[in-house]
């Protein structure tokens, strides 16, 4: 598949269409430049191309999927990052968000259970030049503490219950973002105040794939 003009149109139109949502506009110029810039029929399966910048998530293999645009526009818009800062993305998947993350220039280190996702997406990363700091294969509940602590978390996959281990690897004044519960998830950012203080904030239900554990960590 190549990118063409009419690519371009349609992620133009993709980018209008999530700034006038009634409900979670996406409002940061820099994430919609995101959307507008980043070929995501090249993160899909041929198949799916007619209909890739659609608000549709779509199967990717291993039993994952790529998230709606507007959830990934709406985890980045409240992750808040900016140039230079130190994220850990747990669930790479297609990895369309990296992606996103990597063209707002953040040091991205991103972490894949899926064995296979996590070799056909490095390759793909590769190829378009939205390769991260760094891409670990491993247990995403456990975060990445090589290279803790993180300026944001973020992660794509739902949780029933956050993570311990992803708070403490949080500076403070840093922000974790994560789908929280069974099912639906409530969209959840908790931010760090202090060494035991965090503040919790709810946004809306959406529905990811579950997070999984006990996969042992290597780094590739």
């Amino acid at each position: 598949m190549k990118d063409t003009a009419r690519h371009q149109g349609m992620r133009n139109l993709l980018a209008r269409q999530l700034s006038e949502r009634p409900q979670y506009p996406i409002s940061d110029e820099k994430v919609l430049q995101a959307i507008r810039t980043i070929p995501r029929h090249l993160f899909l399966d041929s198949i799916f191309e007619e209909r890739a910048y659609q608000d549709i998530a779509f199967p990717i293999g291993a039993d994952q999927t790529i998230s709606r645009p507007h959830t990934v526009a709406f985890q980045t818009q409240l992750l808040e990052v900016q140039p230079g800062q130190k994220v850990l993305e747990i669930g790479t998947g297609s990895g369309y968000q990296a992606a996103v993350l990597v063209l707002l220039k953040v040091e991205l280190y991103t972490i894949e259970r899926q064995q296979e996702l996590f070799k056909k997406t490095k390759l793909l990363l590769e190829r378009m030049g939205y390769m991260p700091k760094k891409m670990i294969f491993g247990d995403g509940y456990k975060g990445y503490i090589e290279q803790a602590p993180y300026d944001r978390i973020l992660v794509t996959a739902g949780a029933p219950e956050v993570p311990m281990e992803l708070l403490v690897q949080l500076k403070i004044g840093g922000r974790l973002v994560i789908p929280i519960g069974k099912g639906e998830q409530i969209m959840t950012v908790f931010t760090r105040l202090s060494a035991n203080e965090f503040n919790k904030e709810e946004y809306g239900t959406f529905g990811f794939v579950p997070m999984l554990e006990n996969v042992q960590s290597k780094i590739r």
